[in-house]
């Protein structure tokens, strides 16, 4: 008699914040089905940690917001996320952002045989980060450190990545090329090599985490604890790299109140279309 297939769990349910679909969890169960996830042969998916700016990005970008309502997780990133979610009376929602969620899921993954990928980031900051998370979670396993170009990958090296992929077959990919880049990438990956994890035995996660690269290599200063959890730390951000994110946070905030309370008030409806 043939040993039962393990079964994943189903997946969470998702709260429609204007038409994405945000998956209603919490940083100890995003953990347990991404490690689920990674855990099933010749599974293959992708995490988008998603906060206001890939909503609103997904408002212009119809493809872009099926790539979030693909995804395998799409987890609240931003707390007004987690706002919208318990004002549709999901309670149990809770923020998980994509820094700790790395470091929560590299800490459960220690010394075993789970092994992670990182790719993206500046010149040098994979192998730094690679560096740095090894020296903090001993026994962490680390296959693979690529920074990839700034531009567009060509085919040719779209090709090597499949075959270092092949080659290390790593539980996890962390992706730190920044939204909504990373998610296209992640998306796009798998789409071109559907055939990835056909022969593993076991899965593959990718994870898009952004400026996490930057704040666990200490390049960027992370904001307290306090404005994470009050849903000011955009103005952290802010203060630390106004040149490069007013007008992002100028446009999506101010964006973000105008559509929001049209739909939790019921005059706007949003298809979550995949």
């Amino acid at each position: 008699m043939l040993a039962p297939q393990p079964t994943q769990p189903p997946p969470p349910q998702r709260v429609n914040v204007l038409g994405v679909g945000i998956s209603i969890l919490d940083l100890p169960d995003a953990v347990e089905r991404i490690v689920d996830g990674a855990e099933q042969p010749g599974h293959a998916g992708y995490v988008t940690i998603t906060g206001v700016h890939g909503v609103i990005e997904s408002q212009r970008d119809v493809a872009l917001k099926k790539i979030y309502n693909r995804s395998y997780l799409s987890t609240p990133d931003g707390v007004p996320m987690v706002w919208v979610g318990r004002i549709k009376g999901h309670h149990s929602i809770e923020r998980v952002y994509g820094p700790d969620l790395m470091l929560e899921l590299s800490a459960t993954t220690a010394d075993t045989n789970h092994r992670h990928f990182y790719f993206g980031g500046n010149d040098g900051v994979a192998a730094e980060l690679e560096s740095k998370m090894k020296r903090r979670f001993a026994g962490l396993n680390v296959v693979g450190a690529v920074t990839p170009p700034f531009r567009p990958m060509t085919d040719a090296e779209y090709q090597r990545l499949y075959e270092e992929l092949q080659e290390t077959r790593p539980h996890f990919i962390w992706v730190g090329l920044g939204a909504p880049k990373q998610e296209r990438f992640m998306h796009d990956l798998l789409q071109r090599y559907p055939d990835l994890t056909a022969e593993w035995d076991h899965g593959l996660i990718l994870l898009g985490v952004g400026a996490a690269f930057d704040f666990h290599t200490g390049r960027l200063r992370q904001a307290p604890k306090f404005m994470q959890r009050s849903g000011f730390e955009w103005l952290f951000r802010l203060a630390m790299e106004p040149g490069r994110l007013w007008k992002r946070y100028a446009y999506t905030n101010s964006m973000f109140l105008c559509r929001i309370f049209p739909q939790l008030l019921g005059l706007k409806k949003y298809k979550m279309e995949q």
